[in-house]
């Protein structure tokens, strides 16, 4: 077929393998991380909701657990509080939290913290071998001094237009992330993609491949060795996959969510905003039923996943994956059950080096 599995993109990121690790945000994930790039890929940690300093701390956990290299993800995009309806939303959301036998909140306004350029600078200070950025470019102070350090940009796209944005500033490689994907994508622009750009990967990658020259990682839908290889036949010299690994032995994911991850197929899952105030895609719960009911519609990102947080959390104190936020793609009926990040690896890899034989 004269496809190879070794890229050019492994000669870049100085991994062995073109399997890339979604970083998911909220999820405990330097036991992961550690584990795909042990196994050759490149391992990455959701850092866009830590503290500076809780960041720095899971770098250098996660430098004790594996010498390869790995990357961190940050959300660059604007933490700006839109508290205009937090009343309406409130009131709504208590009825949620009577359900979950918790307190009700209180009217005030949101204030979320923005540690987006505190969050950076660790990164730079750390010298971490990868960023990689969600919703947004990394700003181009931040990076020419990563080029200048020697430290690989990677940005999440979901259209071609943002894809040739990502190659001017500088990145050394794209994902390019299709409407299959589970979570957040990195739709740069709202206003004109309200739910995101929902373009296919298989539609999105050859047209992204087509007009850039850096490398492109495929992402959404990719499961198995057989994805692997369909991206590589569109052009991509890569996969990124995020919802494939949630299920692994190392994942920080609750195991409720685990089995609930399990549990669900490919019709399982649509794309909301009430949760966080950005379109991400996760499994159907009580939560998203009620809150469609109600017609009320969520405040914008960040306020609506600040105020939303009480009650996710306490819904994981309790196991209750009906008020959870339970990010997953398209490609469940594939999930292996805390299978070793290893295995997967080995798994994708070996049906991969079959089909091209």
């Amino acid at each position: 077929m004269g496809i190879q599995l070794n890229t050019a993109l492994c000669g870049i990121f100085n991994i062995r393998y073109p399997i890339f690790l979604a970083g998911m945000a909220g999820l405990p994930g330097v036991k992961l991380a550690a584990a795909v790039s042990n196994a050759g890929g490149l391992g990455s940690l959701g850092a866009a909701y830590m503290t500076p300093e809780a960041i720095r701390g899971a770098i250098r956990e996660l430098r004790q657990l594996t010498q390869a290299p790995f990357a961190v993800n940050l959300f660059s995009t604007p933490f700006v509080d839109d508290n205009a309806r937090i009343k309406e939303v409130q009131r709504e959301l208590n009825k949620i939290r009577d359900e979950l036998g918790m307190k009700h909140a209180s009217d005030e306004e949101v204030s979320t913290p923005n540690r987006f350029e505190e969050q950076v600078a660790v990164l730079l200070e750390e010298q971490v071998p990868v960023i990689s950025t969600a919703f947004g470019l990394l700003p181009e102070k931040f990076i020419q001094q990563s080029l200048s350090a020697g430290i690989r940009i990677v940005t999440m796209v979901t259209t071609v237009n943002e894809a040739i944005m990502a190659e001017q500033a500088g990145c050394d490689a794209i994902v390019a992330q299709g409407s299959e994907a589970g979570g957040h994508r990195g739709t740069f622009d709202l206003s004109n993609h309200p739910m995101g750009a929902n373009i296919g990967v298989i539609a999105l990658v050859p047209q992204i491949v087509d007009r850039v020259k850096i490398p492109v990682i495929a992402a959404g839908g990719f499961m198995d060795g057989r994805g692997l290889v369909a991206a590589l036949a569109l052009g991509a010299q890569g996969v990124q996959m995020g919802t494939r690994f949630l299920t692994a032995y190392e994942s920080g994911a609750h195991e409720a969510y685990k089995d609930a991850l399990l549990g669900s197929t490919e019709e399982s899952t649509v794309i909301t905003k009430v949760f966080s105030g950005r379109p991400a895609r996760g499994i159907v719960n009580k939560f998203m039923k009620h809150w469609d009911e109600s017609k009320v519609q969520p405040l914008p990102f960040p306020t609506q996943n600040s105020i939303t947080r009480d009650i996710r959390n306490a819904a994981s104190d309790q196991a209750n994956t009906e008020y959870m936020s339970l990010w997953a793609g398209q490609g469940t009926r594939m999930l292996t059950d805390r299978q070793k990040a290893e295995e997967i690896m080995s798994d994708i890899l070996q049906q991969a080096h079959s089909i091209l034989q």
